[in-house]
């Protein structure tokens, strides 16, 4: 079963909708790719394979939150899965959901 997902720009405000699987693993949408990830595009048929998706806003149909037709402004963001490893969560490096570090990791 598929479900039409938004996700929407962090520059603009755009929204770009993208037919997904009904079971996500979502962890957040950046306007800088995590390092070590590899992204697939939207309309790539192995993308739920991949670490993440990379869009360009303005590619696809886009729009803005109101569902009227908008141009994008054309700058990449990117939608970063979960991702597991010997069936542990692994964190982004660094992390994206902000606050202090105390790894003291340069």
């Amino acid at each position: 079963m598929t479900v039409t997902v938004t996700y929407t720009c962090p520059h603009c405000g755009a929204v770009r909708p993208v037919e997904r699987e009904a079971e996500l693993a979502d962890r957040s949408v950046t306007m800088g790719p995590q390092a070590g990830w590899e992204y697939a595009t939207p309309d790539d048929p192995a993308r739920e394979s991949a670490d993440g998706l990379a869009f360009v806003c303005g590619d696809g149909e886009t729009r803005t939150l109101e569902g009227e037709p908008a141009a994008g402004c054309g700058r990449p963001f990117y939608l970063n899965f979960v991702r597991f490893e010997h069936g542990v969560e692994l964190e982004p490096e660094p992390p994206t959901y902000g606050g202090p570090r105390f790894d003291f990791l340069p």
